[in-house]
């Protein structure tokens, strides 16, 4: 009866595993319930919502004291105020492990208050109460140049031979890729931060090739002019194409110099990202193309004749477009191509850099023809364009379940085109707005804008990033 309590409070609580707050209440009820909350509270413990991806001081202190806890007594030469050994040991549920983060709790903690040569003793010990043959992680993240010697420490291949997804920032020691491909052969997501072209590209091909259940792979931030010849860039397309069958979700920042993409039709979400300052001028690469079950797609710098061809190339499970960056050349096909094949659309963002007028009049039978799109994102920079006609359109067209608005512009009398809409959006349903406009007072705008909140018309406002 025990162990049936257990496990019907396990799948409670793993439904709760991303609301901290509610799930550190769980640990006060009793002690059944906290035997069972704590390792799943503990699996990702430096789990962050800070889009900086930083840690408060106070998550800092409360983590190193932890973890400092754990070191055998005759370790504990650094101070910590109050120490109480820990009623479990938290670190064999640690199952989220990243390098960055652990390395800022320490370094955070200790320089400054010790010498150069017990910080680098109480690392040392730390990392191995992580990597040790009674710990197993699923999650491993390693940052640019972090020193972490993992094959000198015993346990490693322990450790890490079931993980299931890996983040890697930098590309200078390809000895660490080379080692977890040795070990691991199950990672179903690897993300790839390049900083620049690596010379030794070994590592990052061999962790791919082996990898038996490949289904997630973003690789960015790789510059162009530092491989003339595109020999990294067409080794990784052709590796690719060997996890074409697992293959779900790929996000590359390069310009695609094979035509590998027509192997991955199992494709869910494809994300193509040209760098700036970059002319693709290899269209036929992305032409005839077939991605029947894709339902994301996201591209920048893309000219908008290609986009028009990959959008032709679904099958109507399209929920998600991100359109960033586009020209305005092809623009009333690429609306057409939209509304034609994309019937179950849900969020639409359009990025024009000029000539944005020109989405007129297709733009009004998109929004007939998507019946469920739910959020619009439009950005411009072009200070001609006709704000006026767009809000017009969208209180005459806009289907029922369009709520959510996000404008960008550049235009100075945009906020009076603004204020027209949500006039003239009265009697319908609440909506969600967020505008960007860099050259209007916050606070002016605020003054304007408060008011639609209070009659109805706003739910939530933003401008510039700020909430109104």
């Amino acid at each position: 009866m025990v162990y049936l309590i257990n496990d019907v409070l396990y799948s409670i609580f793993e439904e709760l595993r991303n609301d901290k707050k509610s799930l550190y209440s769980c640990l006060l009820v009793d002690r059944t319930w906290c035997v069972v909350a704590v390792p799943i509270l503990w699996k990702n413990p430096t789990r962050t919502d800070n889009p900086n991806y930083y840690l408060s001081e106070k998550v800092v202190c409360a983590l190193f004291n932890v973890i400092y806890s754990h070191l055998p007594v005759e370790l504990r030469e650094y101070d910590i105020e109050t120490y109480q050994y820990p009623s479990f040991n938290y670190i064999n549920f640690w199952r989220h492990l990243d390098f960055d983060h652990l390395n800022c709790i320490i370094e955070r903690k200790l320089i400054g208050t010790s010498n150069d040569s017990n910080v680098s003793n109480i690392r040392n010990e730390m990392l191995k109460l992580f990597i040790n043959r009674d710990t197993k992680f699923t999650h491993l993240s390693i940052y640019i140049n972090y020193d972490c010697q993992l094959y000198q420490i015993s346990g490693t291949e322990h450790c890490f031979s079931e993980l299931e997804s890996f983040c890697y920032t930098g590309n200078s020691d390809q000895s660490i890729l080379e080692g977890l491909a040795r070990i691991c052969k199950s990672i179903k997501k690897l993300v790839f931060d390049i900083i620049r072209y690596p010379t030794d590209n070994s590592g990052f091909i061999k962790l791919i090739e082996v990898q038996k259940n490949l289904n997630d792979v973003c690789i960015f931030h790789i510059y162009d002019g530092d491989d003339p010849n595109n020999s990294f860039y067409k080794t990784l397309e052709e590796i690719l194409i060997k996890h074409a069958n697992t293959l779900k979700y790929l996000r590359i920042d390069w310009k695609p110099i094979t035509r590998f993409l027509s192997y991955l039709v199992n494709l869910l979400s494809l994300e193509i990202r040209i760098p700036h300052l970059v002319y693709y001028n290899e269209p036929d690469n992305l032409k005839n193309l077939s991605f029947p079950i894709l339902r994301i797609l996201k591209v920048r710098q893309i000219p908008s004749k290609i986009i028009t061809n990959l959008i032709e190339s679904t099958k109507g499970n399209l929920v998600k477009i991100k359109i960033k960056y586009c020209d305005s050349d092809n623009i009333k096909r690429l609306i057409q191509a939209i509304y034609q094949n994309c019937p179950n659309l849900e969020y639409l963002k359009l990025s024009l850099l000029s000539n944005a007028d020109l989405i007129f009049p297709e733009f009004e039978n998109l929004l007939i023809k998507c019946k469920f799109l739910n959020g619009l994102v439009f950005n411009t920079y072009d200070d001609k364009f006709d704000w006026v006609n767009l809000f017009s359109i969208l209180t005459k067209s806009s289907p029922i379940s369009l709520i959510n608005f996000k404008f960008f512009s550049i235009k100075v009398q945009y906020i009076k085109d603004v204020t027209l809409f949500l006039d003239n959006w009265k009697d319908r349903y609440p909506i969600s707005l967020s505008l960007t406009n860099y050259n209007l007072n916050y606070y002016e705008v605020k003054q304007q804008l408060q008011d639609y909140k209070t009659k109805g018309i706003i739910k939530k406002c933003y401008f510039n990033s700020g909430e109104i």
